[in-house]
């Protein structure tokens, strides 16, 4: 599937980042939000610094009135604030090392710029910092890395922490079958028009590999495997299916997975 980004509803404009790998699919999606007919929009996660793709945002954003970002890693935050300042705007983030200006966002903030709504859902897992933003108008949320859209997401240990991603699955799901979210606009790949069915997978998933885990460390409890060495062992095991590029990654989510089932 080719994403390009592009419009989703009346407030919602993807643009694609030129940064694609096998760890940002097609690349990162900056989201340009405004409501119609207004002066500023908001800008969620700006991306790299690359000139052309700061030029494409701002060719969709008119006047900027913020920035906000879903997490830290650098793919999405790297040029905020230097992105901002040329809009003498902030960039608001959980994490006051990547805010510019006074004010930050939390669970249960909202974030109003010329009559458009941005509800601020706290969704850590990912990572620590990881944020969802939720817009009433469209029924849409913005899940930044906590759901893609193709494939499953890193839990990168130690930042991130399964069970606060699965608590956070939880509450996305409990937004879809409330009829809150339609759909999701992630922070890679393209829009979900199903969020329900979605959150359904990534859960049901979570609960796959967990059991998968577990055998494995059934299978290798009676193999002589060094506890430097074990989660290494168990993703040759689990992830099987996974192209070999992405075990480190992966080695990350059994690190987590192993601190889950273990506490």
């Amino acid at each position: 599937m080719t994403w390009e980004g592009g419009t989703f509803g009346d407030r919602g404009q993807c643009v694609l980042a030129p940064n694609a790998n096998m760890m940002t699919l097609d690349g990162t999606n900056t989201w340009v939000l405004r409501e119609p007919g207004a002066r500023r929009s908001v800008v969620i996660d700006p991306g790299p610094p690359d000139p052309s793709h700061l030029a494409a945002i701002e060719a969709v954003a008119g006047e900027v009135g913020t920035v906000l970002l879903t997490h830290h890693h650098a793919d999405h935050s790297e040029a905020a604030k230097d992105f901002a300042s040329r809009w003498r705007c902030g960039v608001r983030a959980l994490d006051p090392e990547y805010r510019l200006g006074a004010e930050g966002l939390a669970d249960g903030d909202v974030v109003e710029v010329d009559g458009l709504e941005v509800r601020v859902v706290g969704t850590p897992g990912h990572t620590a910092d990881s944020l969802s933003f939720l817009v009433p108008a469209e029924r849409a949320v913005l899940t930044g890395d906590t759901v893609l859209g193709r494939g499953t997401t890193v839990v990168a240990h130690p930042d991130g922490e399964l069970g606060a991603y699965l608590d956070s699955l939880d509450r996305l799901h409990a937004l879809a079958e409330a009829h809150e979210v339609a759909a999701i606009w992630p922070g890679h790949g393209p829009v979900i028009p199903d969020a329900l069915a979605a959150l359904d997978y990534y859960i049901s998933h979570r609960g796959q590999r967990l059991d998968q885990v577990r055998a494995a460390l059934a299978v290798l409890s009676a193999q002589p495997v060094t506890e430097d060495d074990l989660p290494r062992q168990v993703v040759e095991i689990v992830y099987q299916d996974v192209d070999p590029i992405l075990w480190g990654a992966a080695e990350l989510s059994v690190r987590a997975q192993l601190a889950y089932l273990t506490r």
